[in-house]
């Protein structure tokens, strides 16, 4: 009987680390409270509300790009201009200086 008690108390003190290790585990998450249809509509119209900010967002960004394409070609185009000006003003001073000679 002493040898029966024994084998019992060993067995609870082996046992006792793994009683710990299972309750010492990660808790589950509380659950998530129910959204009543109130907050779903509110919530749902500030998701939409993004969404519509961040396409007026890519809008801004298309026409400015545009822009900035339009620009650049019209900085070329001014550059070009101001050259061959630049080139019919010294040929044209070459050539007075010609006449005067």
């Amino acid at each position: 009987m002493q040898k029966n008690i024994g084998i019992r108390l060993s067995l609870a003190i082996a046992s006792l680390p793994l009683l710990l290790i299972g309750c010492a585990g990660d808790q589950p998450p509380p659950p998530s409270p129910i959204l009543s249809g109130d907050q779903m509509m509110r919530e749902s119209q500030g998701m939409a509300q993004l969404g519509s900010r961040w396409q007026q967002g890519k809008r801004m960004v298309e026409q400015g790009e545009n822009l900035q394409v339009e620009g650049q070609a019209k900085i070329d185009e001014g550059r070009r201009m101001t050259e061959e000006g630049q080139k019919i003003m010294s040929e044209s001073e070459e050539g007075y200086k010609n006449i005067k000679q």
